[in-house]
């Protein structure tokens, strides 16, 4: 997670259930290779790049788990709505007409 969306996050209260996550808050790390959360969290904690809270998982499936003080939860990613084209009005018709 990047530092400043990092500091609102662990500055927020604690809310269990699955968390939605912004992609323009995150950028890629490397990967790990893990059985669990908590094993990829002990390996990059070993390795010298500990998990943050805020920090997120992705298995290759595409579940996501975030880590949070209490350990990982669920989360998933919330995207933008698409914006949509407003249709043109028809020739020769005006609003509130």
């Amino acid at each position: 997670m990047k530092d400043s969306p990092r500091q609102q996050f662990r500055w927020a209260p604690h809310v269990s259930g699955c968390a939605s996550v912004k992609p323009k808050d995150y950028e890629p790390r490397d990967q790990v290779e893990a059985a669990h959360e908590y094993d990829a969290w002990r390996q990059l904690r070993d390795s010298g790049q500990p998990l943050d809270v805020g920090d997120l998982l992705e298995t290759p499936e595409g579940r996501l788990s975030i880590c949070k003080y209490v350990g990982f939860e669920p989360a998933q990613w919330l995207l933008p709505e698409p914006k949509t084209l407003a249709e043109p009005e028809p020739a020769g018709q005006t609003a509130g007409t």
